[in-house]
C-alpha cells in the first residue's frame, strides 16, 4: 500500500509550534523548580485529569467557547505533564507520544493515506475496527475502558459491535426490543401494589431496559449521555428556581406543599 504524506504546514503552523514549545519549556521549569509539580506522579495526576475532562465536558454542553478554550489548555498541560514524567524514567517522551499517534492515524485511515476506497462514515468505522483486530486486539470490545461510566460504556459497546456488522437492521426492531424489556421488567412487580417480587431479577431487567434505550437512542442519532446530562442540568435549574422562590417567601421547601412547589416549578418550565 502506498502511503501519501500528510498535507504541508499551514501558514500559522510556526506560531502553533512556538506555543507548544513554550509549554514544553514551562513544564521543564515547573518540574525542576516547583515543589508541587516535582512531587507529581502518573497516579497523583490521574484523578485531576479525570476532573479536567469533566470540566471540558460541562463547557461543551454549556456551549461556552471561552471555557472550552481554557479547559483544553488544562488538559494539554496534563498530557505534556505525563510525557515529561515518562521522559524522566526513559520510558517515552513527547516526541514518541506524538509520532505514535501520527503513525496510528495514518495506519487507521488507509482511505486517506492509502488506496482503500470508502463510501461513507460506516465504511470508515468498519475499517477502523478491522484494523484494530489486525494490530493484535483479541476482541472488538477490548478497547472499551472498564472504568467508563455505565451509560457511556453501553453506547461504546454498541458502537463497536455495530462496526463489525452486529446490529439491528431497522429502528422499529430496536423499539420493539425496548417494549419487550419493559414488559419483562414489569413482570417482576406486583401489578396491584407495584412491590418488587424479586429485586435481583428486577435490577437485571432494569439494566436491560436501559441498555435497549441506549440502543434506540443510537439508532435515532441521540447521544444518551448528553441527553441525560442536559436533563440533569434542566432539573437543577428548575429546582434552584424553586428554592429561590421559597426563600423569597421566607419558607423552607420542607414547609411548602407539593401544590405550592408545583406552581413555581411550572414557572421555571415556562422560563
Amino acid at each position: 500500500m502506498s502511503v501519501k504524506l500528510p498535507l504541508p504546514f499551514s501558514k500559522n503552523r510556526s506560531n502553533e509550534l512556538l506555543a507548544f514549545n513554550r509549554l514544553l519549556d514551562i513544564m521543564d521549569d515547573l518540574r525542576a523548580k516547583c515543589p508541587w509539580d516535582m512531587k507529581q506522579t502518573f497516579e497523583s495526576l490521574r484523578h485531576l485529569t479525570i476532573e479536567e475532562t469533566y470540566e471540558l465536558s460541562d463547557a461543551i454542553l454549556e456551549n461556552d467557547l471561552q471555557e472550552i478554550k481554557k479547559e483544553l489548555g488544562d488538559i494539554m498541560l496534563h498530557l505534556v505533564f505525563y510525557a515529561k514524567i515518562g521522559s524522566e524514567t526513559e520510558d517515552f517522551d513527547i516526541t514518541e507520544v506524538l509520532n505514535g499517534i501520527c503513525e496510528k492515524l495514518i495506519n487507521r485511515h488507509p482511505h486517506i493515506y492509502g488506496d482503500v476506497k470508502v463510501e461513507n462514515e460506516e465504511d470508515v468505522k468498519r475499517n477502523w475496527e478491522q484494523l484494530k483486530l489486525k494490530e493484535g486486539n483479541k476482541s472488538v470490545l477490548g478497547g472499551v475502558p472498564k472504568s467508563l461510566p455505565a451509560l457511556v460504556k453501553a453506547m461504546r459497546i454498541q458502537e463497536k459491535a455495530r462496526g463489525v456488522g452486529f446490529d439491528w437492521e431497522e429502528k422499529a426492531q430496536v423499539w420493539a426490543k425496548v417494549e419487550e424489556e419493559m414488559q419483562e421488567f414489569k413482570e417482576h412487580f406486583n401489578a396491584e401494589t407495584q412491590e418488587t417480587i424479586d429485586k435481583e431479577k428486577a435490577e437485571g431487567e432494569f439494566g436491560d431496559v436501559l441498555f435497549s434505550l441506549v440502543n434506540y437512542a443510537r439508532f435515532i442519532d441521540i447521544n444518551p449521555e448528553t441527553a441525560l446530562e442536559r436533563t440533569n442540568k434542566k432539573f437543577i435549574h428548575r429546582f434552584q428556581y424553586l428554592e429561590n422562590k421559597a426563600a423569597e417567601m421566607g419558607k423552607k421547601l420542607s414547609e411548602m406543599t407539593l401544590a405550592e412547589m408545583d406552581i413555581f416549578w411550572e414557572e421555571a418550565k415556562r422560563l
